[in-house]
């Protein structure tokens, strides 16, 4: 099962100090999907991995409510007017904490494989929440950041670029652009560094092009 536990933090924006829960234990019981979507059997955990403050609306992880987080006037004032305006109607989803964390990484010059992870955990979330387009709009900037990452130096390290690359062309699967998705199935071969540990990126690859499958077996 799913274990919580409350956690004093800091907001960084607007210096209030709040409780919010983090994740000491959970499971992988309820199976992975093919684009890496790894369910919890009970509660999912997802959701309670990124905080966010309700009063102004500044998101991350732990880390990015630390003592040691300094921001810049432009972003404390862009958190205040870009938003904070989007809790005055309702209770924050798990979608919209990674959207808002996302929305600050970008601020605070992240790179592009960071973004690219937290836009797919809020697509993750949105599966959870049943909200299909917010999901399709959240794997199309997942794509596009993985992507980013994959054109970059050193965005990605070379034994897992056939993963992403794999995992971007099942992003615009499930977002319904099949033919993005086996053009980037068709890159997964030239990605491969280790033919044998990596066989099963090349078996995944072909099967999502020709015969889809929603779930790891």
């Amino acid at each position: 099962m799913t274990t919580l536990h409350l956690i004093e933090l800091s907001c960084p924006v607007c210096a209030r100090s709040f409780r919010s829960q983090t994740v000491v234990a959970t499971n992988g019981y309820g199976g992975k999907r093919t684009d890496f979507h790894e369910r919890a059997a009970g509660m999912q955990p997802l959701p309670y991995f990124v905080h966010l403050c309700t009063q102004c609306g500044y998101a991350g992880v732990t880390r990015d409510f630390g003592d040691e987080v300094e921001l810049t006037e432009l972003i404390r004032t862009r958190v205040w007017t870009e938003l904070g305006p989007a809790l005055r109607h309702a209770l924050p989803s798990g979608s919209l904490k990674y959207e808002h964390a996302a929305k600050v990484a970008q601020w605070l010059g992240q790179d592009a494989r960071y973004l690219a992870d937290l836009y797919l955990r809020a697509a993750w979330c949105c599966v959870d929440e049943g909200d299909v387009e917010a999901e399709r709009y959240f794997r199309r900037h997942a794509a596009w950041r993985f992507a980013e990452a994959l054109d970059a130096w050193d965005g990605v390290p070379a034994e897992e670029r056939a993963v992403i690359t794999y995992l971007v062309g099942e992003l615009w699967r499930r977002i319904g652009d099949d033919e993005q998705a086996q053009s980037w199935f068709d890159r997964v071969e030239d990605e491969v560094t280790e033919p044998s540990a990596q066989a099963w990126v090349l078996e995944v690859a072909a099967q999502q092009k020709l015969a889809p499958r929603e779930w790891f077996t």
